[in-house]
């Protein structure tokens, strides 16, 4: 959640509840990216001013990052809509637009069905682990029965 209070050098007057409530419903996924339409709300500017401040180039698809504008996501098409991550936005509002206490909490999103295989997977590999360092304790098999074992294939 974003939350602040207006400079007085700001471009108009911001009101922290407004911000509050825009800003707490755009950015409680921390994960999904903002369109234009969500920053220009969030923000209480015009949709105008957000492209005026967005960091674009007809010429580059992508530009390189500039601390003075507001940073899209990387995009693959010139057609794809613009889209910003919520700690872009908290960022440009803090040092663009002046808003002195910018802050962003990170709600977590509920368990998806890739989060539980991740979990598995690092649960199996944590398995693994403990398996290699208990044979890593046990001291060294004398090589020369190994040598002698019969039922080793030819080489």
């Amino acid at each position: 959640m974003l939350s602040g209070s207006a400079d007085s050098s700001s471009e108009s007057s911001i009101s922290v509840s407004s911000i509050n409530a825009d800003i707490q419903a755009v950015i409680s996924q921390s994960d999904s990216l903002v369109g234009v339409d969500e920053v220009q709300k969030s923000l209480s500017r015009s949709r105008a001013s957000v492209y005026r401040y967005t960091n674009t180039d007809p010429r580059n698809l992508n530009p390189p990052f500039n601390p003075r504008k507001l940073n899209p996501e990387y995009r693959s098409d010139q057609k794809d809509p613009l889209l910003f991550h919520p700690n872009e936005i908290a960022r440009f509002a803090k040092d663009i637009l002046r808003i002195k206490e910018v802050t962003v909490e990170v709600l977590n999103s509920p368990s998806t069905a890739t989060q539980q295989v991740l979990l598995s997977i690092l649960e199996e590999l944590r398995a693994i682990r403990s398996i290699i360092e208990g044979t890593q304790n046990t001291p060294a098999a004398d090589l020369s029965t190994l040598r002698d074992r019969i039922d080793r294939p030819a080489a």
